[in-house]
């Protein structure tokens, strides 16, 4: 009996600790290098690039729904595959359809907000611990894909010179760093909701990722290291796997 109900307050999505935001950063950081290596190293474009992410994206996502508990290894694939499909997403709707940083933004932007509202009013709360139904977790999986993309578009719209607002990547990781340290301080401090402050700061490490994927990335006179995006994307993927075997992972457990 006390095997079932602790089974039942689990959720499938993992407890949210230190090594989560170590690896969620560093997860959207290689999202950006990921994406960028496929649709631009490799020439494939971002419509093509696109299509090849979201086909890993649905396959990961389908494993991790059919997954009866929380597995370290399928969550951050998962995770990863949303922002590549993110990085490329963005990049399409921004440049190819010429839509632009500020309105690509402000379109995903609703979409996110929708995605928020819907999964509140459908099931009465948006809390990760929630995730322990399959309708719980499609819309944290849709949630996360929309902030994902527009955490591409703002990284670029802060920090390109080109249509955007031209803070530099190491500017606008600043300020996306900055807002993530008063998130946290506000954690420690305020009364103010977990659950919100979990989305504010789930949201922000998209846009940091993207802009630190692309100083890493991105030739020396556009302020980037110049690094081969393959380099980059393996040195990631490496600190991601040493984050998984030698830090602890748990699943979200609800409170009583």
């Amino acid at each position: 009996m006390m095997e079932s109900s602790t089974r039942q307050t689990l959720s499938k999505v993992p407890a949210v600790t230190l090594g989560f935001w170590l690896i969620k950063i560093a997860a959207t950081t290689l999202g950006e290098t990921g994406g960028d290596a496929v649709s631009m190293s490799m020439n494939l474009g971002y419509l093509v690039g696109t299509a090849i992410f979201a086909a890993i994206f649905i396959g990961a996502v389908i494993v991790q729904m059919r997954a009866k508990k929380f597995h370290p290894v399928i969550f951050w694939v998962t995770i990863i595959a949303t922002t590549t499909v993110g990085t490329t997403m963005a990049d399409f709707a921004d440049r190819s359809l010429g839509i632009g940083y500020a309105g690509g933004s402000a379109i995903l932007l609703g979409l996110l907000i929708g995605s928020l509202l819907a999964w509140k009013f459908t099931l009465g709360t948006v809390s990760v611990v929630s995730i322990r139904t399959t309708k719980a977790e499609a819309f944290y999986w849709l949630t996360i894909m929309f902030s994902q993309t527009l955490g591409t578009a703002l990284g670029d719209w802060t920090a390109d010179d080109d249509g955007g607002l031209g803070l530099g990547y190491k500017g606008a990781a600043l300020i996306f760093g900055g807002l993530m340290v008063v998130l946290a301080i506000m954690y420690y401090w305020t009364p103010v909701s977990r659950t919100v402050l979990f989305w504010a700061t789930f949201i922000l490490t998209r846009p940091l990722g993207a802009v630190v994927g692309d100083f890493l990335d991105k030739p020396l006179d556009h302020g980037g290291l110049a690094m081969s995006r393959y380099t980059a994307s393996g040195v990631l993927v490496a600190f991601i796997v040493v984050c998984l075997l030698f830090m602890p992972h748990r699943a979200a457990e609800k409170a009583h």
